[in-house]
């Protein structure tokens, strides 16, 4: 008579694949917050992870005796690693020279434990089920596991969660699972008093791992910025930081500085002013990315202006600078103007399905790091962005620092100039981030880009503006690839020239 398969083994499939997904996509989320490049993080982790499951599963012939009892403490042993490795990695970044090594060594434990797991609970099956409908079931809750750690992670967990508490939560999902396995193969361990306190000292640990999670993050933190933090959040795009000291606050997304309160006014100005000051009474402008509405104070000066449409992704980051007291003083409350809407929805898609005209588009997104910020400096997206604009309207685009990474700079002039537009470029030097890199682009073979300059502002005057079009020797125009959605040609230099440059 066979035995029937309990349930909670095949639960404890489910769970393993769950879990190890779940490790994985922390890896790869995590690795792309600190390292940039989400393509290339999640592709090298994904490989490493499956080759290393690879080695598990290949290790596991060696196991010949107390199957159950060697399972239960991989189990553990992947609660642990898994569970603690988020907290880990934010640790360690920024304190070793080689934190690559340490992630890559901690995915591949993770996956060689976990490919352990997977030969070992169905060589504790086979004697309680026929091989076919063993290897079927077994599977079956295998890829469920799996599918729903794909659908959970970035619609629940993460903006529910966060990193550091996911990792402990399924870290302890784990631990739990051992523990239950010990109670129920209690006649077969030889000792099951210890496993069974392992997995409770396991369970503990992670336990004040979740519930101390947000001090862990913030203890990271203060260690990573040298000013005090007075605010910070995670959102399912960013972690989103605040720091002040006695002279001014700064904001920093996934750990890269945005701002400086101190000297933002020289960028924004510069950003801006240009552009607008060219156009004959300028009524409605387009800001694509912005979300600390700094741009929209300096267009909020235009007395003709009647409406500012802002699309920024994340609505944590208008939230912020829609309530926060000192971010509301330093963009003089510009998202709260009855003349702003604010709309929190992804720029390329709603570039493509909009209908509306605008005399003046300012393009204020972050540096192109990563494949999904590239795609909006693409000359798809600037096509878009032509159909967008008014026949004499105007764009700008701030673009990189044309020092640190002239390649990356000189791309999205070119790419501007492929799809037709007539390019103005220009730099300004902020001393936040050194001298940094802008483009003013339209239709008009002549951009009138010399009327005077409001007195009001603090940095741009007409001579200032001219010595802002003259690029140095040591800065000259380049030649370089078109930006295009299948080649992505500008994060490869951008990823380049800034790894040369802090290296």
């Amino acid at each position: 008579m066979r035995i029937q398969v309990p349930f909670l083994l095949l639960f404890s499939v489910f769970v393993v694949a769950t879990c190890g997904l779940i490790y994985e996509l922390v890896a790869g989320t995590l690795a792309s917050y600190l390292l940039g490049d989400s393509v290339t993080q999640f592709s090298t982790i994904i490989g490493v992870y499956l080759f290393s499951m690879g080695i598990g599963s290949y290790l596991s012939k060696f196991f010949n005796r107390n199957l159950v009892a060697w399972f239960i403490q991989i189990e553990v042993l992947v609660a642990l690693v898994g569970g603690f490795s988020s907290t880990l990695l934010f640790l360690l970044f920024d304190r070793v020279e080689s934190f690559r090594l340490v992630l890559y060594l901690l995915v591949s434990l993770t996956g060689i434990l976990v490919g352990l797991e997977i030969p070992l609970i169905m060589r504790i099956l086979e004697g309680r089920f026929e091989f076919k409908d063993l290897v079927s079931k077994v599977f079956t809750f295998d890829y469920i596991g799996a599918l729903l750690a794909s659908i959970i992670f970035p619609l629940l967990l993460m903006p529910q969660l966060g990193i550091l508490q996911t990792s402990f939560f399924f870290g302890l999902l784990n631990a739990a699972v051992a523990l239950a396995l010990c109670f129920y193969f209690k006649q077969e361990l030889q000792w099951p008093a210890y496993l069974k306190v392992t997995c409770a000292v396991v369970m503990v640990l992670l336990t004040l791992g979740f519930v101390t999670s947000e001090r862990i993050l913030a203890f990271t933190e203060s260690l990573t910025y040298p000013d005090k933090i007075v605010y910070a959040t995670s959102s399912p795009y960013q972690r989103i930081i605040l720091t002040r000291n006695s002279r001014d606050f700064r904001l920093f997304l996934n750990g890269n500085l945005q701002f400086s309160s101190a000297d933002e006014y020289r960028y924004h100005e510069a950003l801006v002013h240009p552009g607008l000051n060219a156009i004959l009474n300028p009524k409605k402008v387009l800001v694509l990315g912005g979300g600390d509405g700094l741009a929209v104070r300096e267009i909020l000066r235009y007395p003709s202006i009647k409406k500012v449409v802002l699309v920024d992704l994340d609505p944590e980051m208008t939230r912020i600078f829609s309530s926060h007291a000192s971010l509301t003083k330093l963009n003089q409350e510009s998202l709260l103007s009855k003349k702003v809407k604010v709309l929190n929805a992804d720029a390329f898609q709603w570039l493509k399905n909009s209908t509306d005209l605008f005399d003046f588009v300012v393009v204020d997104f972050p540096d192109p790091s990563t494949y999904s910020i590239g795609k909006l400096y693409t000359n798809t997206f600037y096509r878009l962005l032509q159909q967008s604009l008014t026949p004499n309207g105007l764009v700008v685009i701030q673009a990189t620092s044309p020092f640190i990474a002239p390649k990356s700079y000189w791309c999205v002039v070119n790419t501007l100039k492929s799809v037709g537009f007539t390019t103005l470029p220009y730099h300004a030097h902020v001393p936040s981030f050194g001298d940094w890199g802008f483009v003013l682009a339209g239709s008009s073979l002549h951009l009138n880009v010399n009327k005077e300059f409001s007195k009001k502002l603090r940095f741009l005057d007409n001579p200032t503006f001219q010595q802002m079009r003259v690029f140095p020797k040591d800065m000259p125009a380049l030649p370089t690839e078109i930006n295009k959605l299948n080649n992505q040609a500008l994060v490869h230099y951008f990823e380049e020239e800034w790894a040369h440059y802090l290296n």
